[in-house]
């Protein structure tokens, strides 16, 4: 791919930028190398695209395996004493061994082994779905904490309202206890999707093209750093306090439903 030189942009641009000052030629043709040559920006939004499917792939996976993880570990704490399940003892020994090796070891280096190691992927929908899987298992084991503290905030007198109208542990777990959990915990589940959407970033060391690997590629191509990531850092940023801002209306409303 041919690289543009300053001297034939500036041949190519109207007269008054090259009156301008040096260090606002520089940055001007950084920008036009980075967004407009070769329609690059459009690297940019294919890369987005990536990025909010592997966050939304993820954070679907990573709510389905903390629920059940956290309903798993919340039962087997509610066991009253001197009646312990076996099989609920062994599933919550195994969510412990999970929960310590996930949240014990960085996101990178298990992108990295379920990646070259596990899946080893041979085109770009394996790696997408790689980055989903590992990036979901991950946040799962932060999901479970928090759905965990979503059903023991609710009073055990709930079970026992569930139980007494004919309803089995498991019906008055999904009709009653999980609803009330679910809204408990939503705000949380939302800061959980920032730091997600954040973490996939990382699924550039899997070769995958997300923005951040698209921004690298558009660094190897005009062999300028500054502006293609400092773009990506405000484009994060700009993401994040949208999200930020639509989690607090979520939250006023929430509190407001409550008080009604």
């Amino acid at each position: 791919m041919s690289v543009l030189t300053m001297d034939s942009w500036l041949q190519a641009s109207p007269a008054w930028i090259a009156s301008l000052p040096d260090g606002l030629q520089t940055l001007l043709f950084q920008l036009y190398q980075t967004f407009i040559y070769q329609d690059r920006w459009t690297w940019y939004v294919d890369g987005l695209k990536i990025t909010f499917i592997v966050t939304l792939g993820a954070l679907i996976l990573g709510i389905i395996i903390g629920m059940l993880i956290a309903v798993v570990r919340t039962a087997h704490d509610s066991q009253r004493a001197g009646k312990h399940n076996p099989v609920l003892g062994v599933l919550n020994a195994v969510c412990k061994v999970y929960l310590t090796v996930i949240r014990g070891t960085p996101m990178m280096v298990q992108l990295l082994i379920s990646c070259f190691v596990i899946m080893v992927p041979k085109d770009d929908t394996g790696r997408l779905i790689c980055g989903i899987v590992t990036l979901g298992i991950n946040s799962g084991a932060y999901v479970a904490e928090i759905a965990r503290s979503g059903l023991m905030s609710i009073s055990a007198g709930q079970m026992e309202a569930g139980r007494s109208l004919g309803l089995n542990y498991g019906q008055t777990m999904w009709y009653i206890i999980i609803p009330q959990a679910i809204k408990n915990i939503l705000p949380a589940l939302g800061n959980e999707m920032i730091t997600l959407l954040k973490d996939t970033s990382l699924v550039s060391v899997i070769a995958l093209r997300d923005v951040t690997k698209q921004a690298q590629n558009i660094v190897a191509n005009t062999y300028t750093p500054y502006v293609p990531y400092i773009s990506l850092a405000v484009i994060y940023l700009v993401i994040v306090i949208i999200l930020t801002k639509l989690l607090g209306i979520l939250e006023r409303r929430l509190r407001a439903s409550d008080r009604r």
